[in-house]
């Protein structure tokens, strides 16, 4: 492949990653969502978090073991009553950092 491709590549990419998330802003920026629709888009943000952090904090191994006696669920749920209450992201990074690092140590 020649310079010349690699350009087209980067720039092709740089496309088809661009266009998925411009289009909605621009076709939904002029329009008023109905209510049920704005309701249900703020959880996909939760939703995804959940399905990425969910298999570390409740299973291991291949094939996948649950496992509820893990350090990071142990962990993870003191810190999530401390950001609930708090709401604050840099006390609620220290706690998970001083949860794991005691569920290791002790544990």
């Amino acid at each position: 492949m020649s310079s010349r491709d690699y350009l087209y590549l980067i720039l092709a990419m740089g496309v088809v990653t661009y266009l998925p998330r411009m289009l909605p802003l621009v076709l939904l920026s002029r329009r008023k969502l109905p209510v049920w629709l704005a309701e249900w888009l703020e959880l996909i943000p939760a939703a995804i978090l959940s399905a990425l952090i969910a298999p570390t904090l409740f299973a291991q191994g291949d094939p996948r073991v649950i496992l509820l006696g893990k350090p990071e669920l142990i962990a993870a749920i003191p810190t999530l009553f401390f950001a609930l209450k708090t709401r604050s992201l840099a006390g609620t990074v220290l706690v998970g950092m001083l949860c794991y690092w005691l569920a290791v140590t002790f544990l």
